[in-house]
């Protein structure tokens, strides 16, 4: 790889420092202290003030270097914020501060040693005593650390976007919380956390084209898993009554600002309970999770409204009833398939030549509903064509019991009272044998063989981890809240 001048000016300083005795890539440095401590202690100090007591060690990166005669400061950046470095040339001995003032560059990660103190102008900082260069850095940071501003270049090297962007770090921060808290929420309702193959014989439990490798043990083609679904309801069926996943899921599609073929799903099973006990699990978690990001986040006016939006009772629509009514159509669920698909095409729906009904309704209410449904809302009891996993409804023919979460106009969750009954469920997966796109489900006929030894009514739901954080925290893409999201690489340079 070429250097650049500057690159290659910082590479010399490398060289000078070895040959100096002095080793720029140490192995440690113990017994450090973050800002965060630094600032606690010097709480109580005057402008121009040292605290007298022990000394702290501090380390992080230097975010600008500034030289004022026999005086330098430093701007010490670690994760609990800036803290400012005062080195003099009095307390450090005049030959080691020149020869920090010529080695060290911004983005050089440093050690210090000294005494927390603030400087004249009422400054938190440490005096420094020593100082020791724990990293030289050969590439220069991202603009001075004003940031990254092509937006592709954010997303393929996002180190440089955390060392830039503070604002990034904390979007970070807090979605590791998020999930935490889930998980926290989740155990304290009595559910178990278990993990399930992500390679798969069948690639069940969603209409989604999987990505495909082969293993050569078995001699087989094995499939990244598209969902977690079928597996722990096998759980189900040999015993445990609730229990969660959160883990990775694999799609093969396209990526646009609320789709990436590699995500985060959390899914969990129920048994002896239904879709409207799911509810109200669903308004608890998120009104919990609302309320502890809009604390982490506090100047983020996203988390804020999401805070206030997210509290029981959600709003509730009927699926068909609320299609109906926006189309301004009665009697949808009996027009004819080639009609829905008219239909769907016409909104702008690309759809294959043979397109299921359910999934034609799929796409009309997505043209015409979701894009309304601002506010935390249930779309409730779905028409049975575009759900084969899902319990038949108990009072509504050709529906089953199924919601979904919305808010923003972004689906957040997806939630069935199970379907248990072995015959059905094998009828429904045949129904759809001989379909192809992403209208099918596939026939796992193993599952279908568990379903036959008894699984006991349940109600299950998945959640996007990524779709929740952006809807949490009010981010406007789910590439801002994932840390490498799928990007297509760019052209080799020209030998």
């Amino acid at each position: 790889m070429d250097e650049t001048p500057l690159e290659h000016e910082r590479r010399g300083k490398v060289l000078r420092l070895r040959a100096a005795g002095i080793e720029p890539y140490p192995w440690s440095w113990p017994d450090r202290v973050r800002s965060g401590e630094v600032r606690r202690r010097a709480e109580a100090l005057a402008p121009g003030e040292t605290d007298p007591g022990s000394p702290v060690r501090v380390a992080g990166r230097i975010r600008a270097f500034r030289t004022h005669g026999r005086t330098a400061f430093a701007d010490l950046e670690d994760a609990d914020g800036p803290l400012q470095l005062l080195l003099r040339a009095d307390d450090l001995g005049e030959e080691p501060y020149r020869g920090w003032l010529r080695d060290l560059d911004p983005g050089d990660i440093v050690g210090a040693e000294g005494h927390p103190a603030r400087s004249k102008r009422g400054e938190v900082s440490v005096l420094v005593g020593a100082l020791t260069l724990l990293t030289k850095a050969i590439a220069p940071p991202p603009e001075k650390f004003h940031g990254l501003k092509d937006a592709e270049e954010r997303l393929r090297r996002r180190y440089l976007d955390l060392i830039a962007s503070a604002e990034s770090r904390e979007r970070f921060s807090a979605r590791s919380r998020i999930v935490y808290e889930l998980r926290r929420f989740l155990d304290e309702a009595g559910f178990l956390e278990v993990e399930t193959p992500i390679l798969t014989p069948v690639a069940g439990g969603a209409s989604a084209e999987p990505f495909v490798t082969h293993s050569r043990y078995l001699d087989e083609d094995l499939s990244l898993r598209i969902s977690i679904e079928l597996y722990l309801k096998r759980l189900l069926v040999g015993g445990f009554e609730r229990v969660y996943e959160i883990g990775r899921c694999f799609r093969n599609e396209d990526a646009d600002t609320t789709h990436n073929p590699e995500f985060s799903l959390l899914e969990l099973y129920w048994a002896y309970a239904d879709y409207n006990d799911m509810r109200s699990l669903v308004e608890r978690l998120y009104e919990r999770l609302g309320g502890i990001v809009a604390t982490l986040l506090p100047d983020r006016p996203g988390a804020q409204a999401a805070a206030r939006e997210f509290r029981p009772p959600f709003a509730q629509i009927d699926f068909v009833e609320a299609l109906e009514e926006t189309m301004g159509v009665r009697g949808l669920l009996e027009r004819s398939p080639e009609e829905l698909a008219r239909r769907a095409r016409e909104a702008g729906a690309h759809l294959p030549p043979h397109a299921s009904p359910g999934r034609c309704l799929d796409k009309l209410f997505g043209h015409y509903v979701e894009p309304t449904l601002r506010s935390p809302t249930f779309v409730m009891d779905h028409p049975a064509l575009t759900t084969p996993l899902a319990k038949r409804h108990r009072r509504l023919p050709g529906r089953v019991e199924r919601f979904e979460l919305f808010y923003q106009g972004v689906e957040l969750a997806n939630a069935y009272t199970e379907l248990n009954d072995p015959d059905e469920q094998e009828l429904r997966f045949r129904d759809q044998v001989g379909e192809s796109g992403e209208d099918r489900y596939a026939y796992d006929a193993d599952f279908v063989e568990a379903l036959r030894h008894g699984m006991p009514p349940s109600t299950g739901i998945g959640i996007g981890i990524d779709r929740a954080v952006m809807a949490l925290i009010g981010a406007p893409s789910i590439k801002e809240v994932l840390l490498f999201p799928q990007t297509r690489r760019r052209s080799a340079p020209a030998p």
